[in-house]
């Protein structure tokens, strides 16, 4: 096994690691503090900071990763999803929503730190021009990490009917610790620091390629979260009379599909005899853009609602998914090897503002206009992100995108 493979391995072991504890604690939120009697618009607000704070730490984090190494933003951030962890387990008076937003916070900066330095340290083990193995890489790493995110809601699920709130979350930081041993272990200290120091102001990408698929991403994410994050499971617990267990189980069953679809969407691509490009992605996302519209006319129709949401959002897993795969492909695609880590921070700063966007709308609209309206919403938002898909350049490679 060669070095550049080995390495990869371990970057994406640190990864699924911390991406079970990122989807169980989610899950863990969402469920125990609506329990504890807050509202849609209440739970969604816990999340605010921890998708601020992905913004700015996306922002910071590729320019700081060019300074200092990917593996140490990576652990940074290991560190501080156990923190997080760690400040929730306090006794349930001390759970005032301030108090989980700061702890949000810390897992928001620990998540976006983490993912960025696993999706750029990729670019640097693939070889130069090789577009074909970087796809298969990028997407087998982002399709293997949201398979485990599924696992993780489901976990998260589990955890809370078996250990309570507190004891799962014990569980999670263990199962972390061991994994931020091992990798501080066998990672070389060096990756991804860049040889000239990069100047702060570096991190606001000048690749106009880059640029629009950010803004691409912002309204791709937000398309997903105005439904996923809030409105979703509380429509599952609350609508449909699900049980936590199998509220986790279904969204672990979701984002394993639609992580299994990410995975094998070069596979998929060749098969259709489709491009990795920006014309595919944008036609991906016109199609995609039908699913929410049609599931908010059949569910204000009157049609079974548990048919709906379970057939639809099966498809939308897997298109979304293949657009999702695409786009992740292309943002290591078109950057060079040297501002690598600052492209994808940046790329990824869109992707938490997106998300952002949607956790608010979600709880807002979801308590004020039902499950539909969030529905209609994505839908927007999609149309929204195959128009500014239509201006991709043609190019895979980094070169000529400036």
């Amino acid at each position: 096994m060669n070095h550049d493979f080995r390495h990869y391995l371990i970057i994406t072991g640190g990864y699924w690691a911390f991406t079970i504890t990122d989807g169980a604690i989610r899950m863990l939120v969402v469920l125990y503090f609506h329990q504890l009697g807050y509202s849609p618009l209440e739970v969604a607000m816990l999340f605010l900071f921890y998708e601020f704070f992905g913004i700015v730490t996306n922002l910071v984090g590729g320019w700081l990763g060019s300074r200092i190494g990917l593996n140490r933003t990576m652990h940074i951030g290991m560190l501080l999803q156990i923190g997080a962890l760690m400040m929730l387990t306090v006794p349930v008076a001390l759970l005032t929503v301030p108090y989980v937003m700061a702890a949000q916070a810390l897992s928001g900066i620990a998540k976006d730190l983490n993912k960025m330095s696993a999706k750029a340290g990729v670019k640097l083990f693939v070889p130069q021009a090789d577009d074909a193995k970087l796809f298969r890489w990028v997407a087998l790493l982002t399709g293997s990490k949201n398979a485990l995110k599924g696992g993780g809601f489901f976990i998260g699920g589990v955890l809370l009917a078996w250990l309570d709130f507190q004891g799962a979350l014990l569980a999670l930081s263990g199962m972390l610790t061991v994994a931020l041993l091992m990798t501080w272990w066998l990672l070389p200290a060096e990756l991804g620091k860049t040889k000239e120091k990069a100047a702060f102001t570096d991190v606001f990408s000048k690749n106009r390629a880059v640029n629009r698929l950010s803004a691409a991403r912002f309204f791709l994410f937000g398309a997903r979260d105005i439904w996923f994050v809030v409105a979703l499971p509380l429509f599952l617990a609350t609508e449909l009379g699900w049980s936590f267990t199998e509220v986790g189980a279904f969204f672990a069953l979701w984002v394993i599909g639609y992580g299994i679809v990410q995975g094998a969407a070069p596979l998929l691509l060749k098969w259709l005899s489709l491009r990795a490009d920006g014309a595919v992605a944008s036609l991906v996302a016109f199609v995609l853009m039908l699913i929410p519209a049609g599931m908010a006319w059949l569910l204000q129709a009157g049609y079974p609602a548990s048919l709906i949401v379970v057939g639809g959002l099966a498809l939308f897993a897997l298109l979304f998914a293949i657009n999702s795969a695409l786009h992740s492909y292309l943002i290591v695609a078109w950057s060079e090897r040297e501002k690598v880590s600052m492209n994808v921070g940046f790329y990824y700063m869109a992707n938490a503002g997106g998300r952002l966007a949607g956790t608010i709308l979600s709880g807002v609209i979801y308590q004020n206009w039902g499950m539909a309206a969030c529905l209609w919403g994505s839908a927007l938002l999609i149309l929204i992100t195959g128009l500014i898909s239509r201006g991709f350049p043609a190019q895979v490679s980094s070169n000529d995108m400036m």
